[in-house]
């Protein structure tokens, strides 16, 4: 069933595919992979394959049972548009979508030009929301021209774990960006002034601004634990979000 998110920005998850491969620097340390090998062995239903890609046809209509208007994040254990998922399967994902606008969905992936190429030829859903990761200038940047290509309501970006200073960011027709650290014993650090840098283009171009979390790294340069971190950034917490279809 769809669950109950942790997720600051976001009300449940709903994971029609799960499993996954690794694309960039931004998977190093994947919390997805991480979670679904411990319920792998615990024996969950749904995890039979671990981080294997697996399709859960029989997920397909869980938002379908819901009334209640609801944000869903769509496949926080996989990518809706891994190389590997037919665009038949997508077709059925985006087919629930399209017969529950009550509810809204927040479509994030790493795979930005096949996302691009599948809605060449299909109308995005006007209560789903399209979104790609940007953990860098290399692989990440230019992961949002070709979302900026795709004729959506809400496109955004998740820039977590954010892992350098971004430089210019194209924001045109971009409504949100959520920046975050890295979490984990292997986590990497977050400068604030990488962080400071993409506030300000937001700010300058209207864009909404969500600051996640410190991750492991606080904004002083000391590692401590999440929670000690927290999400506070110059003093104060920045939890602007577009508003919902629902």
């Amino acid at each position: 069933m769809a669950t109950n998110s942790k997720i600051e920005w976001t009300e449940q998850t709903w994971n029609p595919v799960t499993g996954c491969t690794k694309v960039s620097p931004g998977c190093k340390h994947c919390y997805a992979e991480i979670m679904a090998n411990r319920l792998n062995a615990m024996g969950a239903s749904g995890y039979e394959n671990g981080f294997q890609l697996s399709l859960m046809t029989d997920r397909l209509s869980q938002p379908l049972e819901r009334k209640k208007p609801t944000v869903y994040f769509v496949n926080s254990m996989s990518d809706l548009f891994h190389e590997d998922i037919p665009f038949g399967y997508i077709d059925k994902v985006m087919e629930t979508i399209a017969l529950t606008p009550h509810h809204t969905y927040q479509i994030l992936t790493k795979r930005a030009r096949r996302m691009a190429k599948y809605f060449e030829s299909r109308l995005v859903p006007e209560n789903a929301w399209l979104g790609v990761s940007v953990e860098d200038r290399k692989y990440g940047k230019p992961r949002i021209q070709y979302l900026q290509e795709i004729q959506a309501g809400t496109r955004f970006l998740s820039v977590e774990p954010l892992l350098e200073n971004l430089g210019r960011i194209r924001l045109r027709g971009i409504k949100w960006v959520i920046v975050g650290g890295e979490s984990g014993p292997n986590a990497r650090p977050m400068k604030p002034s990488w962080v400071t840098n993409i506030r300000k283009q937001c700010e300058s171009n209207e864009v909404d601004f969500f600051f996640k979390q410190w991750g492991t790294w606080g904004e002083d340069g000391e590692r401590r634990s999440k929670k000690a971190n927290g999400r506070l950034l110059d003093g104060k917490t920045w939890d602007l979000i577009p508003s919902f279809t629902v």
